[in-house]
């Protein structure tokens, strides 16, 4: 995406973040459809060069609308994705404490095949836990986003903003502990809270 949307991006992510991380269970189509939106747009607007700006703008916009779409009318697909999407996260931040480098494909597919089973048996508990953790990840990277120096973003990254939800701040070894913290405090407020049976 052009930089000059990094801000607004990085609102969204905060909000969506929050909203998800503390309300993930009962607003959950909602949820899904702030998630569409993100990996839609995400996923759309890489397919264009960098300097096709107009072009980035317009298969981020699609792609967003697309994406929510489908996650909002496949509610049971969803909630096996929320599943997958969480073994997938977990492959990655567990793979990256350990070591350097991407984890193997066949970690990532089995969690992400363990996390959607996970999911469709354990609805409730795995949304709530699933939607609080990604909750807060989606908060951090948004956070770390607007915290980082603007002179230093545009010498990192040109004049384009690319969204990196796996690796949000390089180094940074506090970011899987307030990950971590944020979504176990998530979880809780979903429990006690927001995501009690009605």
């Amino acid at each position: 995406m052009p930089h000059s949307y990094e801000l607004p991006a990085a609102l969204l992510l905060v909000f969506g973040g929050a909203l998800s991380c503390f309300a993930g269970y009962r607003l959950f189509k909602i949820t899904l459809a702030i998630y569409g939106l993100i990996f839609g747009a995400m996923l759309a607007s890489s397919t264009m060069g960098v300097s096709n700006t107009t072009g980035m703008i317009a298969a981020a916009i699609a792609g967003g609308i697309v994406g929510a779409l489908v996650l909002v009318f496949a509610y049971f697909i969803g909630i096996a994705l929320v599943g997958a999407g969480l073994g997938a996260i977990v492959a990655h931040v567990s793979w990256g404490a350990v070591r350097a480098g991407d984890p193997p494909a066949a970690l990532v597919i089995g969690l992400a095949i363990l996390g959607a089973v996970g999911a469709m048996l354990l609805q409730r508990y795995v949304i709530i836990v699933a939607t609080a953790f990604a909750g807060a990840w989606t908060l951090i990277v948004g956070a770390v986003t607007m915290a980082a120096p603007a002179a230093e973003r545009a010498s990192r990254l040109g004049d384009v903003w690319i969204l990196y939800p796996t690796a949000p701040a390089p180094g940074a070894s506090w970011v899987p502990i307030a990950w971590i913290a944020l979504g176990l405090v998530g979880t809780g407020v979903q429990l006690g809270v927001t995501g009690k049976k009605r």
